[in-house]
């Protein structure tokens, strides 16, 4: 599947810097998986909210005290089955919280760069099977990278990618910043937004 420099380059940034990556895609995945459970009264999409907001906790608060394994157990459960559902909308939803799990999995593991390498995968995934959806049939690299929508995937990636590698140490105010940016413009990465 598409690959990218940003990808290498990820190599280069601290354990902090990857989470709030992997935070920031997530969060740009969170309106698929509300209007999901909008649609279809599958779960309630809070529950995703939470284990997000408790990641965002573990970047700001210092010592905060959070149970990972209970998280993840919760979430576990609130993943919809593809097969469960004729709306094309469950892709998406499985997509943000395959993205999701693995940022609790590196908050268990300790282990950030490949967990962080995943969630961008997984986000540009999301972009590329809508488009290859709305075209009827698969499309190589080459095709997808030249679509705008993976152009912008990839923009918005490396915009929060450049933020944080600007960084010399940890920086509670662009962490806040970017979290509440992303929450304000609740947009997707395939455009779903968050009508309040």
């Amino acid at each position: 599947m598409l690959r990218n420099p940003i990808h290498l380059r990820l190599e280069k940034l601290e354990s902090w810097q990857h989470v709030t990556f992997m935070a920031c895609l997530c969060e740009r995945l969170y309106p698929n998986y509300w209007a999901f459970c909008q649609q279809t009264e599958f779960a309630d999409a809070q529950l995703y909210r939470r284990v997000l907001d408790l990641i965002w906790e573990s970047l700001t608060v210092k010592d905060a005290k959070i149970n990972f394994d209970s998280q993840l157990e919760k979430l576990e459960e609130a993943i919809p089955l593809a097969d469960d559902f004729e709306v094309y909308g469950v892709y998406p939803a499985i997509d943000a919280c395959v993205a999701l799990s693995e940022l609790v999995h590196s908050r268990l593991s300790g282990e950030t760069l490949e967990h962080a390498i995943t969630v961008s995968e997984t986000s540009i995934t999301t972009v590329a099977m809508l488009e290859m959806t709305h075209a009827g049939r698969e499309m190589s690299d080459e095709e997808l990278g030249a679509l705008p929508a993976i152009e912008e995937e990839w923009d918005e990636q490396w915009e929060i990618f450049r933020l944080l590698a600007a960084c010399e140490e940890r920086d509670l105010e662009l962490i806040k910043g970017l979290r509440s940016d992303l929450r304000e413009a609740a947009i997707s990465n395939i455009g779903i937004k968050i009508e309040q």
